[in-house]
């Protein structure tokens, strides 16, 4: 008898479902500690309770945050070092043999993805201003190995929107810096705006540039609206150049546009991400990859459903323009609940 006890706890053990050992380890990698991205991480969670996926239990999760300055100028050795040290973390990842991979940002993602994809890891980002930047063949499909979801809001629906609020808008002025998604975002607004009967005039400056040379020469052309797009450019020093610009404008009376958000006070309207949201969108994938068993090249890239529009009353009042009822319908009246984002 004293024999039989321990074989039936022995099979008992091997019988029942450890759910420890079921758990799925998932690695969560980030750079900078934003609020913002803080935002996608709790979307993230909750978006893996609300999938019937435990945390603690039936998700383990890692989470890597590689502190920077968000205000750092580029292209030094700061920057150097945090790519460097993205490399690396991507090599201890991998080592640690999670089921799955989620990058928070555009850096995260493009500087870890091919190492961890190579290494057979599903992998999933989330946070990204423009996936062709890192890897996608589009923006709504990915590459093998790996999906996400991005942030990119539509020039054309953002500058639609606008046209409620300022329907003499003909020649839009738009300044941005040299980096890859910004580019992109510029050719893609002169495109759509074309489309819309709208001129965008542009003009490209290195990240350090000063902006109010290039304000004033895009105002000498006969700009009657100005477009801050999400870049990087707007973000540095505090967003510095951001302030200066809407300074300007304000001293001219040109309304303006942005897709910062209320990091910046001035723009009539203004767009930004909702950050829980595509954390929220990042999980749904990372579910059915892990529970059933989904490629993640088969998942199309993710946006949040429909962007936020946000109105500034106070601007509005100062440049004499009335806000029609459909814009404020559309939008809404103050932004408030902006967060500044400050990293990429």
């Amino acid at each position: 008898m004293k024999k039989i006890i321990p074989a039936i706890v022995l099979l008992f053990v091997f019988l029942v479902p450890s759910r420890a050992a079921a758990a799925y380890q998932i690695e969560v990698l980030q750079v900078s500690r934003l609020d913002t991205y803080e935002e996608a991480y709790q979307g993230l969670l909750r978006g893996f309770e609300r999938n019937g996926l435990s945390l603690g239990n039936d998700v383990q999760i890692n989470r890597t945050i590689i502190d920077t300055r968000p205000e750092a100028e580029p292209y030094t050795w700061e920057n150097l070092r945090t790519l460097m040290k993205v490399k690396m973390i991507a090599g201890e990842i991998i080592d640690r043999k999670p089921q799955l991979v989620i990058t928070i940002g555009t850096i995260a993602t493009k500087y870890s993805r091919i190492k961890i994809v190579k290494a057979g890891i599903p992998f999933v980002f989330t946070c990204v201003e423009f996936p062709e930047t890192v890897g996608c063949s589009s923006k709504t499909f990915s590459g093998q190995g790996f999906t996400g979801v991005t942030m990119y809001v539509d020039p054309r629906d953002f500058i639609r929107t606008a046209r409620l609020g300022l329907p003499d808008m003909k020649k839009l002025g738009m300044i941005h810096s040299d980096d890859d998604y910004a580019v992109a975002y510029m050719e893609e607004a002169k495109k759509m705006a074309a489309d819309l009967g709208l001129e965008v005039v542009s003009r490209e400056v290195n990240l350090w540039e000063p902006i109010n040379p290039a304000a004033e020469e895009l105002l000498s052309q006969g700009v009657d609206t100005f477009f801050i797009p999400f870049d990087r450019y707007y973000r540095l020093k505090d967003f510095e150049r951001g302030k200066a610009l809407a300074g300007i404008l304000s001293a001219h009376r040109i309304p303006c546009i942005s897709s910062m958000g209320k990091s910046i006070k001035g723009p009539l309207i203004s767009t930004f991400p909702d950050f829980t949201a595509m954390g929220g969108l990042a999980a749904d994938q990372a579910a059915k990859i892990l529970t059933q068993g989904v490629k993640p090249e088969d998942l199309p890239v993710a946006t949040p459903q429909g962007p936020a529009f946000f109105v500034d009353v106070e601007a509005s009042r100062k440049l004499g323009i009335e806000i029609p009822v459909q814009l404020l319908q559309t939008a809404k009246p103050d932004a408030k609940q902006l967060v500044p984002h400050k990293g990429g």
